[in-house]
């Protein structure tokens, strides 16, 4: 496998350097061997404003949100209509992150039509200014197509949740030299057909510091290692707010889950303790006003 040799980048860059306007696919391009990308999902618009004011550059609306936000097992059953409402939440709170949307499962797959009325949808209704297809090889078409139409498109390619079946699993991608050669293949497959920039997914990290070396486009790493141009994870896994899934890539910066818990433990003890709600949390009324309502009670009754 013969690649160039990974550019050398500084280990952290000052927030400065970011841009306060709103980022775009020319951003995220641009910082390829500079600065590294920092990218998290987003499903509602709560939590998108709250990712949005921490300067992350990219927020993804996944089609995992079938698992996180609706409880499926997989994400294949995700339909364009419900990214469509998903992505108008997302884009309505957020000011500066690049907004990019999961083209659901079969949304793309049947041709460069069906790939351009389905993203053009998540353009027009859910306002989003990327889209995502997993895959390379028979869905350069598409994503040509899309490219030609002015719409930006993010590859990803290692493990793909849509094609989990045919993969066998969630399992690690490109361990032999064989399928490393063609991961590599693929990702210089997607940049030539005008992809901005790559998902690498649950990847060995030599192979992807390789694949990083050899695109000028970003590769933007989950369960790839150290080495690419940025890293994304799922906001609910990164924050704790879920533990049925744990890969091993994931980092929990927070135990949300475990806080959650022990706030609606506290409330349900103080409504049913009668603690809840106080003096503090309730409207008074004037006592003129009161004393007239129970007069006019007392005329209602005579009556």
């Amino acid at each position: 496998m013969s690649v160039h040799p990974s550019p050398e980048r500084p280990a952290s860059t000052p927030d400065t350097a970011r841009p306060r306007r709103p980022v775009t696919t020319h951003d995220v391009r641009a910082a390829k061997g500079g600065r590294r990308i920092a990218m998290l999902t987003a499903y509602d618009a709560p939590t998108a404003a709250l990712v949005d004011a921490c300067d992350i550059d990219i927020i993804l609306v996944g089609d995992s949100l079938g698992m996180v936000m609706l409880g499926r097992g997989d994400t294949l059953s995700v339909t364009v209509d419900e990214m469509a409402h998903h992505c108008r939440a997302v884009t309505g709170s957020v000011t500066r992150a690049l907004v990019v949307a999961d083209m659901p499962f079969l949304s793309y797959e049947t041709g460069p039509a069906d790939a351009l009325r389905n993203a053009g949808r998540l353009f027009r209704e859910g306002g989003v200014r990327a889209v995502k297809l997993e895959g390379a090889g028979p869905y350069l078409p598409q994503i040509r197509a899309l490219v030609d139409a002015g719409i930006p498109v993010m590859g990803h390619i290692g493990l793909t949740p849509q094609r989990v079946a045919e993969l066998g699993g969630f399992k690690v991608q490109g361990k032999t030299a064989d399928a490393a050669r063609r991961l590599l293949d693929d990702a210089l497959a997607l940049e030539r057909a005008g992809c901005f920039s790559v998902v690498l997914e649950c990847v060995p990290a030599p192979v992807a510091a390789r694949v990083t070396a050899a695109l000028s486009i970003p590769t933007i790493g989950i369960g790839a290692g150290p080495d690419c141009d940025g890293q994304v994870l799922v906001l609910h896994d990164m924050l704790g707010l879920q533990d049925r899934i744990a890969p091993r890539f994931v980092k929990r910066y927070a135990n949300l889950a475990g806080q959650v818990t022990a706030a609606v433990t506290a409330y349900k003890q103080e409504v049913e303790s009668g603690a809840f709600p106080g003096p503090e949390h309730v409207f008074a009324m004037p006592e003129d006003e009161l004393r007239r309502m129970d007069a006019d009670g007392e005329d209602d009754t005579r009556e």
